[in-house]
């Protein structure tokens, strides 16, 4: 009777380890590159489930802004009376709420993203940086709808078109760096504390009025304005303003400075504080 050799199959030449992040130095921002492609498909998935088994289905980014338009106008124009340099109050008003629309909505998905997405997190190792990122970029599409009424305002109150407004893509991306930014704090932070959930959208709403979305910059008294400069949304919107309407009443180049610095400290700061509790969220998820 023969013997029957089992052969062991031989070990793969290469072996990869994945292991959580040490310190505070490894972003390894290389790997959203690889992961591209994920990045593109979470985004489409979050465009197309936002108005899933919905009546009005994308008519509800012209209706959102609009909306909240005229409730600004009623508020801070008919009742307050605030100054608008000139402009009507509607378009001064709807101008503003497109760069706030786009962060608050992208601010809001990034802050539960981590806990939307649990199911995904628990089961398949990617970059955990992916799923914030791809819930700020999905609002642009909201935007880009938004937009397009800002275009008809801009022709009914004949508003000319300036050179100005080859800016707004910058603006956008600055936008949504700083929703990005504060979007990776608050999704870390959700994750060890639930709380955060019940306080971003009275934070967002709190956020609102310490904007100047609803008024002029300008009005706040000037021994406060370099304080108030450091609410990095103070130069993005004030900034839309002028790319929109081609004036300001403000000092622009300091608001715009100190926005981009403001920023990019709390994007970089979120980035670290992100990787380093990245280890954790599987297990407290």
């Amino acid at each position: 009777m023969e013997k029957t050799e089992f052969k062991l199959p031989a070990p793969p030449k290469e072996m990869l380890t994945i292991r959580p992040p040490k310190g505070w130095i490894s972003l390894n921002l290389r790997d959203l590159w690889l992961y591209r492609e994920l990045i593109t498909f979470l985004t489409w998935r979050d465009i197309l489930v936002r108005y899933k088994q919905t009546l009005l289905g994308a008519s509800w980014a012209i209706i959102n802004p609009v909306v909240n338009m005229l409730v600004l106008q009623f508020i801070f124009g008919n009742l307050a009376q605030m100054d608008t340099g000139g402009v009507p109050g509607p378009i001064f008003r709807y101008t503003a709420l497109l760069p706030w629309m786009l962060f608050s909505k992208a601010l809001s998905s990034s802050g539960r993203s981590m806990l939307t997405n649990r199911g995904l997190i628990t089961k398949i190792y990617f970059p955990r940086l992916v799923i914030p990122l791809s819930s700020v970029l999905s609002g642009v599409v909201d935007f880009g709808i938004s937009f397009l009424v800002m275009i008809g305002m801009m022709l009914y109150y004949k508003v000319a078109v300036t050179w100005a407004m080859l800016t707004i893509p910058l603006l956008i991306v600055l936008t949504l760096l700083v929703a990005l930014g504060v979007g990776l704090w608050l999704s870390a932070l959700n994750v060890l504390y639930r709380d955060v959930g019940y306080i971003l959208p009275v934070m967002t709403q709190l956020w609102l009025f310490l904007s100047p979305v609803g008024y002029s910059s300008a009005s706040i008294p000037d021994n406060l304005q370099l304080l108030y400069a450091f609410n990095p949304m103070t130069g993005v919107v004030e900034a839309f303003r002028w790319a929109m309407l081609g004036k300001t009443t403000v000092n622009l180049g300091l608001q715009l400075t100190i926005s981009i610095g403001v920023a990019l400290v709390v994007l970089i700061s979120g980035l670290f504080f992100f990787r380093r509790m990245e280890r954790t969220f599987a297990d407290m998820i």
